[in-house]
C-alpha cells in the first residue's frame, strides 16, 4: 500500500471510527494522533532533519489537527510483536511508527536542539530500527484508554530513576541512565519549521509529560481476543 493511499484511507475513515462503539482502548495496529495535554500540540514528524545532534529526522509538535504528518502506527517491539486489534496493556513496551515516512519515534543520548534535554527523533528504515525506538506506556488502568492521559517512558535511557541534574553519571565504570519521558517543550523552531514546538525526553514525570490518544483509526479487538 502506498504512503499516499494510506494517508487517504486514514482521512476517509476518521469520522467512521470516531462514531463507532467498542473503541475505548488503544489497540495494536491503530493509526492515531497523540496530543500533548499541556500545550495541545500533536506529535509530528516530516522529512526535515535536525541541523545538530544526531542529524536524524526531526520530531516536533504542531497545533494543526488536520496534518497527515501527525499520524503514528502503534506496534510491538521487534522481539515481541503485538497482535493487531489487541488492546495495549499499561506497562507494555511499544514502538510508534510514523505513517508517512515509516520511521520510528526514537531517543538517544544526544542533546535536544533548543532545551538541551534529550533529543527525540524519527529513526530506522521501513519500520526497522533499534532498541532506542522502544517506549513504555505508563497509565493508571490495566489497559491504555483513549480518554485518559498517559506517559511515554523511553526504555533504553530510563533504566534507573534519578533526581539529579545530569542525564548520565559514571560510578566505578558503570553507566546509569536517568529516566526519560516524552514531552513537548515551550521552545519553538525557526525556519524551515517555524512555530513548531520542540519534542524532547525529560527526566521528570508530571503534567508536562502527559499525552492522550486523539484522532485516528482504532482497530477493534476480534471476538477471540
Amino acid at each position: 500500500m502506498s504512503i499516499h493511499f494510506s494517508t487517504l484511507l486514514v482521512t476517509l475513515l476518521i469520522d467512521l471510527t470516531q462514531a463507532a462503539t467498542g473503541f475505548q482502548h488503544v489497540t495494536c495496529g491503530s493509526v492515531l494522533k497523540l496530543a500533548h495535554i499541556q500545550t495541545n500540540v500533536r506529535l509530528h514528524s516530516h522529512e526535515v532533519r535536525y541541523g545538530s545532534g544526531s542529524g536524524q529526522q526531526s520530531v516536533t509538535g504542531v497545533t494543526e489537527t488536520g496534518d497527515a504528518n501527525s499520524y503514528w502506527v502503534v506496534k510491538g517491539t521487534e522481539d515481541k510483536p503485538c497482535k493487531r486489534g489487541v488492546p495495549i496493556k499499561c506497562g507494555s513496551v511499544i514502538r510508534l511508527n510514523h505513517l508517512q515516512t515509516r520511521l520510528n519515534l526514537h531517543s538517544h543520548l544526544f542533546q535536544s536542539p533548543l532545551s538541551q534535554n534529550q533529543e527525540v527523533s524519527a529513526f530506522g528504515e521501513n519500520g526497522v530500527g533499534d532498541s532506542g525506538d522502544n517506549w513504555v506506556v505508563q497509565c493508571d488502568d490495566d489497559l491504555w484508554r483513549r480518554d485518559e492521559s498517559i506517559h511515554f517512558k523511553h526504555k533504553d535511557t530510563g533504566k534507573s530513576v534519578s533526581n539529579g541534574p545530569v542525564s548520565t553519571c559514571v560510578t566505578n565504570f558503570v553507566l546509569f541512565f536517568v529516566a526519560r519521558y516524552l514531552q513537548a517543550t515551550f521552545n519553538q523552531f525557526g525556519r524551515p519549521i517555524s512555530g513548531q514546538r520542540e519534542i524532547a525526553a525529560v527526566a521528570s514525570q508530571g503534567g508536562e509529560t502527559q499525552w492522550q490518544a486523539m484522532e485516528g483509526i482504532y482497530l477493534k479487538p476480534s471476538d477471540g481476543s
